[in-house]
């Protein structure tokens, strides 16, 4: 069995860090995409790679937020130990993301203006604060009951 003590980490102790980052990422990313749904955002998403499939876009959607939840962990393993803390910190990840994401990174590769904060922009912000709120939740409540064999 792999142990982490002090400041020393381990592989598992990462991989831990990795999957618990990611499944946070899937459960606020489910969240905001059904969000993304209602507002017919996601064949949107799926244009990112030249579709423009509703299912595409939740493909390309639900990769994108197991990304940013395995980033997540990543910067934020330290400090994300108990709910609230997790759930602000995910939060201010959101807006990091909806500011690159959704008005930078997206309309530029689609072609669109950047940075417009228009209706849309502001719900898509609200979609981003949800699923950071749950992937900062998720990811503290699942990281210390998953097991590092």
């Amino acid at each position: 069995m792999t142990t982490v003590t002090g400041s020393t980490t381990t592989f598992a102790a990462v991989r831990i860090r990795l999957i618990a980052g990611v499944i946070g990422g899937l459960v606020g990313g489910i969240m905001f995409g059904i969000l993304m749904q209602m507002m017919d955002m996601i064949p949107m998403v799926a244009m990112l790679i030249g579709s423009e499939s509703i299912a595409v876009g939740w493909l390309v959607h639900l990769g994108i937020s197991a990304f940013i939840g395995a980033t997540y962990a990543l910067i934020f393993a330290s400090w994300a130990t108990r709910p609230v803390p997790a759930a602000v910190l995910g939060m201010g990840y959101g807006l990091v993301w909806w500011v690159l994401g959704a008005l930078l990174l997206m309309p530029a590769k689609l072609g669109m203006d950047v940075f417009v904060f228009n209706t849309t922009a502001w719900q898509s912000l609200m979609g981003h604060l949800i699923y950071g709120l749950l992937l900062g939740v998720v990811y503290a409540l699942l990281r210390p009951r998953l097991r590092m064999d």
